[in-house]
């Protein structure tokens, strides 16, 4: 990002709101140079259009003069500063693992994949439906996914992840890899078969998705 408008956004973030005139005081600390009130403002309108600051609106004055527009953040914008999850998502599984049966862990995954696959609210019937509405569900959550029809499979789908969301963890852990295996085989009501995952070095986690276990799924 533009050194100024990630400045901006310290100062806003900070602040918790503030006006050009605030922004270009603490921009002129900051800094030691003499911008303008028209070079925050430019600044100011791209990061509307990106979304990181909400529309302004307008603060009367306690003495004479027009009122000012106060700026501040979107919850978008918190996607730019620094946070603890990784760290504390790092600690809570490996306290998890020490303290609790490999049987217990198991229960517990089971349980939040089963929670992400409820929240999914997949209700397609056929399996190309269902694997689009899949694909949207993980695509929302940072997994980069898509599918496509098997090439070396014939009849069958595959379903790719481009992104892992935990690979600060997974690397450590087979317990999230498990958790997405359990995950997909709820959202699609198919027994996937892994056939290569980021955390053994490959470029995407690729799914074998059966279609002779679906049509039988349904059947039953």
């Amino acid at each position: 990002m533009q050194e100024t408008r990630e400045q901006i956004l310290n100062i806003l973030k900070k602040s918790g709101e503030a006006t050009v005139d605030d922004i270009v005081c603490a921009l002129r600390d900051l800094r030691g140079d003499k911008i303008t009130a028209v070079t925050v403002r430019h600044h100011l309108n791209e990061l509307l259009k990106s979304e990181l600051i909400a529309t302004p609106h307008l603060r009367h004055r306690s003495t004479p003069g027009r009122p000012q527009h106060v700026y501040e953040l979107t919850d978008k914008a918190q996607e730019f500063f620094p946070d603890n999850y990784q760290h504390l998502a790092a600690g809570l599984l490996a306290q998890m693992q020490k303290h609790v049966s490999p049987e217990g862990v198991n229960v517990i995954i089971e349980g939040l994949a089963a929670d992400m696959a409820a929240e999914a609210k997949i209700n397609a019937h056929t399996l190309p439906e269902r694997l689009d509405q899949v694909v949207t569900y993980l695509n929302d959550h940072g997994y980069n996914a898509t599918w496509e029809a098997s090439t070396e499979h014939e009849g069958n789908y595959v379903l790719y992840t481009h992104n892992c969301p935990y690979h600060h963890l997974a690397h450590k852990t087979d317990a999230l890899c498990g958790m997405d295996m359990r995950l997909i085989a709820s959202m699609l009501g198919v027994v996937p078969r892994m056939l290569s995952r980021v955390s053994d070095g490959d470029t995407t986690c690729a799914y074998l998705i059966p279609v002779e276990s679906s049509i039988a799924d349904q059947k039953s």
